[in-house]
């Protein structure tokens, strides 16, 4: 078989041409979509301070290094007002501060990309990676998201940026269920609120979960579970009997992992999460 496959990718070009293509998407896909949606992965040094690549840097425009960050010349066009221009700055922690060059003597210094968004009347967007862009050598106005400025991106150091952007992104949670250690019975968590996500989370790393310790209202091993028929129900707004959909299952966003959270997953989507 895996002759006659070769045999048909050799004598058929476009055939081939398609196995090269799913192979290489595969191959991404294995890469992006992991539980922790790694990225590309900066260097970081003995004392944990990350290490930028000036290589790969330089050849933004106003490329500045100093002893603990670098800091590049960028700017976001406003279509009635122009261009707003300023200085990004990131420093060895992964955390973005901008401060705004618009005109002689503007307030605005050290503040987070979102409200550099906001200065320049583009509130609400929420998508300061495309609307924020830098010179490079060879070409004008490219987005961060196209540059290696991005890579040096931590959510654990921007808690300030993404906080009001956590509230306005509308990332869809099932209800969850977890077994009592004590009576095996299953409980529903309903992950509508951070606070909600942060009880489930907890209890989900808790080995000695029980019934007594569910925080909705008090209830012991005695009481009944869900009936199956209710259970079947998980909140998708797609299907009522939903398992399992791109809907309503999320894979890691800023409002299910916590900054304040040593488990694996939260560590690895605030080290390495795309922002």
């Amino acid at each position: 078989m895996e002759i006659k496959k070769e045999f048909n990718n050799f004598t058929n070009p476009p055939q081939r041409k398609r196995s090269q293509r799913m192979e290489i998407k595969k191959e991404f896909n294995n890469f992006t979509q992991g539980s922790s949606k790694r990225r590309k992965q900066f260097r970081v040094g003995d004392d944990g301070k990350i290490l930028f690549d000036e290589e790969e840097l330089k050849m933004i425009l106003g490329f500045n290094r100093g002893e603990d960050y670098i800091e590049v010349l960028c700017g976001t066009t406003n279509k009635v007002y122009g261009d707003y221009v300023g200085r990004l700055k990131i420093n060895n922690n992964g955390e973005y501060f901008i401060t705004c060059e618009c005109c002689p003597g503007c307030p605005l210094v050290n503040v987070t990309p979102e409200a550099f968004e906001k200065h320049a009347l583009k509130e609400g967007t929420g998508r300061w990676k495309s609307n924020i862009w830098v010179h490079c050598e060879d070409e004008d106005r490219v987005p961060l998201w196209k540059t290696p400025l991005t890579k040096y991106y931590t959510h654990q150091a921007n808690v300030a940026n993404w906080k009001d952007s956590a509230m306005r992104k509308r990332n869809f949670h099932r209800d969850e269920f977890l077994h009592c250690t004590s009576c095996r019975k299953e409980r529903r968590f309903r992950l509508k609120s951070r606070p909600d996500i942060k009880n489930y989370h907890e209890a989900l790393n808790n080995k000695s979960w029980t019934c007594s310790l569910w925080p909705y209202h008090k209830i012991t091993c005695d009481d009944d579970e869900e009936r199956p028929s209710l259970r079947a129900s998980r909140g998708c707004s797609r299907s009522s009997t939903c398992q399992g959909c791109s809907t309503c299952y999320c894979e890691g966003c800023i409002k299910c992992r916590s900054e304040y959270c040593n488990c694996q997953e939260c560590r690895d989507f605030m080290l390495y999460a795309e922002p």
